[in-house]
This record gives structure tokens, sequence and C-alpha cells, in this order.
């Protein structure tokens, strides 16, 4: 599986932003996609997921109830909803894909196998 993210760009804070991450290659169905981030000098860190089947979202703790991660199959596209971006929110954003994630390591990136080259957001104050 090929991922390409996209959708980053310079925001205001209180923006909102949508993330996009298409698949390429098969079963695109059949795995969980998710969102990480990394800012400058710190760890990747997990933001969101969704499974494959039926489509069990997991969020950070930080951004649960601003940021909503959706799937369209049909496209092999996965989503990110940001909203009400603030400037701890600047990072660069990659989508990850994996089979056989469970509740106990879908927020870990070392089980994901695909990535997406990132996307850059900047949210300014």
């Amino acid at each position: 599986v090929q991922l390409q993210a996209s959708g980053g760009g310079l925001v205001q804070s209180g923006d909102s932003r949508r993330l996009s991450c298409v698949a390429s290659g098969r079963a695109f169905n059949h795995y969980t996609v998710a969102w990480f981030r990394q800012a400058p000098g710190r760890e990747r860190e997990f933001q969101a997921a969704i499974s494959y089947g039926v489509g069990t979202a997991y969020y950070a703790e930080s951004v649960k109830g601003r940021f909503i991660i959706s799937r369209d199959n049909a496209k092999n596209t996965v989503y990110l909803q940001m909203n009400t971006l603030q400037p701890e929110d600047t990072a660069v954003y990659y989508c990850a894909a994996a089979s056989f994630l469970n509740d106990h390591n879908v927020t870990t990136a070392r089980y994901y196998n695909f990535w997406g080259q990132g996307t850059q957001v900047t949210v300014s104050s």
C-alpha cells in the first residue's frame, strides 16, 4: 500500500483544516489507517486511527472533541478533520496503515507498516 497525505498549510489559531490520505494498492479497506504528527524536537505521536471493517475510531486525549477521522473506502481515502486548531498543533502530519491491529497497539507507530510522506500544518497565533 502506498499512501499520499495532503491538505496541510498555514492556518490561523481557531481555524479548521481537513487532511486527506489517499491509498493506492489493493484491499485498502482491510487496513487500519492512522494519523500521527511530529513537531520539531519531538517524537512522532499518535493522533487518531480508524479501523477496517466497522470503522472504529480512536483518538489521542489531546484531540478528542476537536479532530474527527473518517474513511471513504470507495475512494481509498481517510480524512482527518481538524477543528479549533492551536499553535501547539503545528507539526508534520503523517498517515500510516497496518493490518491486524487491535485496541492495544493501534496507537503505537512501530506497528504500522506503511507510511505517507507527511504534510506540514502550521498554526499561527
